[in-house]
């Protein structure tokens, strides 16, 4: 192993560590530092990556560290947090909030075609400059805001506060986030071939806009933005343009 390498697979482990502690904090019952956690998590793929790039130090544990981390940190950890807010969630039949039923368990449909995807990832030599289907990061993502947002908006308890925590809006996050992993649609990615606007305008007004959204409006921004990027990648799609 060269020395270099250390740096990225150090962070990639670093990452895997977060998605670890998520799923153990998240069983305890505080979702929101769980999904914290999957947030921090996120930053640390993107910084071995950049670290790589940067020092030059690809290699073949690299990938396969960096898939299993993600495995967990974006696959088994959003699992965990999606099966505990079904499980606490109204509309379920039955449900009281103190027993559980079968449906939560549909939440580990995220792990398993999380790791399908990054299997299929791995070897896959054409996904380069853009994705096929929604990458495990931005799923996770997806899923670690529905605790925040719930935090956020419970003292208002309005119709996004009630959709957020509604048992079959959950599941349908399961089954569609879990599918559109897999599907054979092109998704643009963020990796930079170089830093100049001409060659990565869109990437740059997504991220503006994302940030201007958080900021703006928190959590509640991020299911927008994962459908926004769905939609743009879509359109690139349909009409054949690169960025």
């Amino acid at each position: 192993m060269k020395i270099k390498s250390i740096i990225p697979n150090t962070i990639t482990l670093l990452n895997m560590l977060a998605g670890i502690l998520s799923i153990y904090i998240g069983m305890t019952g505080d979702l929101v530092l769980a999904a914290y956690l999957i947030f921090i998590a996120a930053i640390l793929d993107f910084m071995d990556g950049f670290s790589a790039r940067m020092l030059n130090a690809y290699s073949d544990l690299g990938k396969q560290l960096d898939s299993l981390a993600d495995l967990v940190s974006f696959g088994l950890a959003p699992g965990f947090i999606l099966f505990n807010m079904i499980n606490i969630s109204h509309g379920q039949p039955g449900n009281t909030g103190s027993s559980m039923t079968i449906m939560p368990f549909i939440a580990f449909m995220v792990p398993l075609f999380a790791a399908l995807r990054l299997a299929k990832f791995n070897i896959d030599e054409n996904q380069t400059n853009s994705f096929l289907g929604m990458p495990t990061p931005a799923v996770a993502i997806l899923i670690a805001s529905f605790p925040l947002i719930k935090d956020f908006l419970f003292h208002n308890r309005g119709l996004y506060y009630m959709i957020i925590t509604n048992t079959y809006f959950l599941l349908a996050m399961a089954i569609i986030m879990s599918l559109l992993m897999v599907i054979p649609l092109p998704m643009f990615a963020f990796k930079f071939k170089n830093y100049r606007w001409k060659d990565n305008k869109v990437k740059y007004v997504f991220l503006l806009v994302s940030l201007i959204g958080i900021i703006i409006f928190k959590s509640i921004a991020i299911p927008v933005i994962i459908a926004l990027y769905f939609l743009l990648s879509l359109v690139f799609y349909l009409t054949d343009i690169q960025d």
